[in-house]
């Protein structure tokens, strides 16, 4: 296992911890104090990828921003990059920390998770906001029309090209990052540098997340195992208008599965809600956090 040697970017109020769980050791960012938030994030990001929304929350939460295994600065493992083992990693991650119960918030790939734990074990999560994901229930008659969008997935999920393009072709990161959002211009420089590198650095577990989905997860969804599984967590999903991967119209056909399930779509914005519309995205949370109460 190895752990990258790359700067940490600077936060103010960070405070930097490995926690070691299932063989792995995972970075964890913490801010302030209060009622516990998870933050998962997505690809081709890290825990900095929540760094517009952080101060939005710093005044209620205990802000605890994970990178998924082989991400950012935790382990580089050889295997455990299916959705089942990165959720096995959080739960352990919570139990790690004394953490019973918790408000998850989570992008893209994390999103995956997220729904995949808070089917799993429900007690855990107090609510679950999901930002550019697709629902374990998406109808196929919507699914189909969009599976052009995922074209650029053939350049990731294969085992040695994928790893190459990742490592070797960081151009290709960056134009994912800016096709994804409705306006480029909100991207610093700074910041499609940070997580550019980082994308070198986590090439091979970049590569075996695209590729486990391939072997694991759509067998799995043209079984229908994960369908089965009912969403009991209140949860939020929310899409961008313009999201080029997620489209709005596959956020539908949810609802019968969940006992409280609802979608927003955000005018004007794309696939990094986060980055894009973090007022929208903090706003939204403390409406489903208070809704719990």
């Amino acid at each position: 296992m190895t752990i990258s040697d790359r700067p940490i970017p600077h936060l103010e109020g960070a405070e930097h911890r490995w926690v070691t769980v299932r063989g792995v050791r995972l970075h964890v960012a913490e801010f302030g104090s209060g009622e516990p938030l998870v933050l998962l994030h997505g690809f081709p990001q890290h825990w900095y990828a929540w760094r517009r929304l952080i101060p939005l929350l710093l005044a209620d939460h205990r802000l605890i921003c994970v990178d998924l295994r082989g991400f950012g600065w935790s382990g580089r493992t050889s295997r455990g990059y299916d959705t089942d083992s990165l959720g096995e990693d959080v739960l352990a991650l919570l139990d790690a920390l004394g953490l019973d119960r918790v408000t998850l918030v989570a992008h893209d790939w994390g999103a995956g998770v997220g729904f995949r734990i808070c089917q799993r074990a429900p007690e855990r999560f107090r609510a679950f906001l999901a930002l550019n994901a697709a629902h374990p229930w998406t109808l196929h008659r919507q699914v189909l029309p969009n599976l052009w969008r995922m074209w650029f997935t053939a350049f990731i999920e294969y085992p040695v090209v994928g790893r190459l393009v990742l490592r070797h072709w960081p151009a290709f990161t960056r134009y994912l990052l800016r096709r994804a959002v409705a306006d480029r211009s909100g991207w610093l420089d700074a910041e499609l540098a940070e997580f550019t590198e980082a994308t070198q650095a986590s090439a091979r577990a970049g590569q075996a997340l695209f590729w486990q989905y391939v072997v694991r997860e759509i067998p799995a969804g043209l079984r229908g195992t994960h369908r089965r599984r009912r969403l009991t967590v209140p949860t939020l999903v929310m899409g961008g208008e313009h999201d080029p991967v997620i489209p709005p119209a596959v956020l539908r056909g949810g609802d019968p599965y969940a006992d409280s399930l609802t979608v927003t779509v955000v005018p004007g914005a794309g696939h990094h809600l986060h980055e894009e519309r973090p007022e929208a995205v903090a706003e939204s949370l403390r409406k489903l956090i208070e809704g719990t109460d």
